[in-house]
């Protein structure tokens, strides 16, 4: 002890500071908190030993020994674990005093009504306006002579020249005319003829004035646009209604997204878009939803979604990737409300037609439809904010949401676990569907502090729903609504049976998240936002095709948690808001690791670090034995220890992790 003594350095004070600080406000909620200066509070002076039944650990509470002494893990001193568990009531209640409170750093907020709203993230890519494209087929048996144009991507303007045609029927056709208008028979019909087949009104006035006819002409574009595709070559004897070329129109585009299954509740035709893509940096588009898919891709389990957009100077290509958002303000009921459109109405075929009255289209002539009739809620009785709660106030297993909610029940501070049922994610709150009331006050901060103290006490607790057993090995990452059980939790892990190339993409993946924990371990902010942006890349290149059924229904739970993560590193202003954010990060890879495995050079540890954040304490994954803190960096690098050595393979193939192995 004294040679440890001797060796330590600011740096092991810094940690053993942080994990005393948490042990003395646990053991504040174990002690009753002490009496009040000046007070008699004789049950507060009670030799809590003389009750003690076991003594445990406040930082592992897996550890329980029927007498005094030292943690066998972090060498921390075991408090008492009294009959009465330093808390009384209900069977989810725990009561501390005010200074825990504080220590423990738990805040409250009231549950309220509110309008939510929630961002929908969207990928997919430029495509061809089909109404905008035009086709251009043979009006008559021909011979093609002369190609003006002679490849694909040139632009053209509307009457330029395309082609000069060779055609004995074309000339007959003039014939014809010429003779109806010398016996004055048929004329009309003869002339209509020449019109459909493509003469302009001023050659047929020529004919008829001057008499001249030939078997050649010219076929002129109807429009200005891009030549995308060329049928035909010189010499080439083409049949009425062979299509010669096609044009398209890049003045505006489509953009097809595609939107997974539980997207689907906030997307509304008409709705506004904003997008980017990487080949225009620093330009944002917009557009509108113009069409939404019926049905669902029975394959990737997504819908269609798309949206028609002004393409200022041809900036967007067809082809090109996108990333939109579409936000949606959601009131009960799950119904979105869109107050620009209230009381409008709305051409069916093209969102950009709203009027003020009911009518018909511009562009289509159909009739106009309220917006109501499309999914649309007026801000009315009828449109009552739901019940909202922030998201760090959830902890979420699976299954099951609990929160924890302080509860007027002494004159200390008393907090009560409740399961609730939470409708979807709207942004940075859940929606309430049950177990809650408007006022309520649940803990938005700490709540990961009263779970685990609940699990000292054998309590039930989000990570030990039956109470009893001590708990297991709850870990303390509570920033940011994180949360991961450690080796010897009782928590069931779900784990998926995926082939060996979905997993080998998954390793991209996880090689990019172990570069940008090395490069915050380095304080490397530039290195960290570029592999944020790696991040992004490597999921497009995960073909998630490749799972089916529950598997593939993960996956895609991960995707949007994964993809913000990663968006807000590479754009963050300050290597803070990328640590806050590879929290987040860490806490969804660690999932992904658990259910699909993922196969790696080396075995993967788990890293607990209760300093970071204010002593929240935070994981991260990482390889090898040395500690290389990625929430501190430089100014306590080897702050941590290791709780967990992963299975770098699919857990379902019977390879089981490692125990762990703690290190001080």
């Amino acid at each position: 002890m004294k040679n440890m003594t001797k060796n330590f350095t600011l740096k092991s004070v810094l940690l053993w500071a942080g994990l005393i600080g948490l042990g003395v406000i646990l053991g504040l909620v174990f002690g009753g908190g002490g009496a009040a200066p000046g007070g008699h509070d004789h049950e507060a002076q009670a030799d809590p030993a003389a009750e003690a039944t076991m003594w445990t650990c406040s930082m592992h509470p897996q550890i329980q020994q029927p007498k005094p002494g030292k943690c066998p893990i972090c060498a921390m001193d075991l408090i008492p674990l009294t009959k009465g568990g330093g808390s009384t009531g209900g069977p989810r209640e725990l009561r501390m005093s005010q200074q825990a409170k504080d220590l423990a750093g738990i805040t409250t907020v009231p549950v309220e009504r509110r309008y939510a709203e929630a961002e929908i993230r969207l990928y997919g890519k430029v495509d061809y306006d089909e109404t905008r494209t035009k086709t251009i087929a043979a009006w008559f048996p021909a011979r093609i002579d002369r190609l003006y144009v002679d490849f694909t991507g040139i632009t053209v303007q509307k009457d330029d020249h395309l082609a000069n045609v060779y055609s004995p029927e074309l000339l007959q056709a003039q014939q014809e005319f010429l003779s109806s208008i010398r016996f004055g028979r048929g004329i009309e019909a003869t002339r209509d003829k020449l019109r459909l087949w493509g003469l302009s009104d001023e050659t047929i006035r020529s004919i008829e004035s001057g008499g001249t006819i030939s078997d050649h002409m010219d076929i002129d574009a109807p429009s200005g646009g891009i030549v995308i595709h060329k049928n035909v070559n010189e010499g080439d004897y083409v049949k009425t209604g062979t299509p010669l070329f096609r044009i398209a129109d890049l003045s505006r585009v489509w953009v097809q997204l595609d939107a997974y299954e539980s997207d689907m509740p906030w997307l509304r035709f008409g709705q506004k878009v904003k997008f980017d893509t990487k080949a225009a940096p620093g330009h944002r588009f917009e557009g509108v939803v113009s069409f939404v898919s019926p049905t669902l891709d029975p394959n990737t389990r997504t819908i269609r979604v798309r949206v028609i957009a002004d393409n200022p100077g041809e900036m967007l290509k067809p082809d090109m990737y996108v990333r939109a958002v579409v936000t949606a303000t959601i009131a009960g009921g799950g119904k979105v409300i869109a107050p620009e459109l209230m009381g409008k109405w709305i051409s069916p075929m093209h969102p950009e037609i709203v009027k003020d009255e009911p009518g018909v289209c511009d562009v289509c002539g159909m009739k106009l439809v309220k917006a109501e009739d499309l999914g649309y809620t007026a801000l009315d009785d009828n449109a009552e904010a739901p019940l909202v709660v922030p998201s760090s106030a959830v902890l979420r297993t699976g299954t099951r949401s609990l929160v924890y909610v302080e509860v007027a029940k002494s004159d200390q501070p008393t907090y009560e676990g409740r399961e609730i049922l939470v409708g979807p994610r709207a942004g940075d709150v859940y929606i309430v569907e049950e177990g809650l009331m408007e006022g309520d006050m649940v803990v938005a901060q700490g709540n990961f502090k009263i779970d685990s103290a609940l699990q000292i006490v054998a309590k039930p607790s989000m990570m030990n729903p039956q109470g009893g057993g001590g708990g297991g090995g709850h870990q303390h990452g509570g920033h940011g609504g994180g949360h991961a059980a450690a080796a010897g939790s009782e928590t069931t892990m779900v784990t998926y049976d995926v082939s060996p190339e979905f997993r080998a993409q998954l390793a991209t993946l996880l090689e990019h998240y172990l570069q940008l924990q090395e490069a915050l371990a380095n304080d490397q902010l530039d290195v960290a936002r570029q592999q944020g942006s790696a991040i992004g890349k490597a999921m497009d290149g995960v073909d998630m095709t490749l799972v089916q059924g529950d598997a593939h229904n993960a996956w895609m739970a991960q995707l949007a948690p994964l993809r913000d993560a990663g968006t807000k590193i590479s754009g963050a202003e300050n290597i803070a808001v990328a640590r806050e954010a590879f929290e987040s990060l860490t806490n969804v890879t660690l999932s992904v690791v658990r259910g699909f495995g993922v196969a790696a050079e080396q075995p993967l540890a788990l890293v607990h670090c209760p300093m970071a954040f204010d002593n929240k304490g935070a994981h991260w994954l990482q390889i090898g034995e040395n500690i290389r803190n990625p929430y501190f960096g430089e100014s306590m690098l080897q702050c941590g220890k290791i709780v967990e050595r992963l299975a770098t393979k699919n857990p379902s193939e019977g390879e089981q992790p490692e125990q762990p192995k703690h290190e001080h």
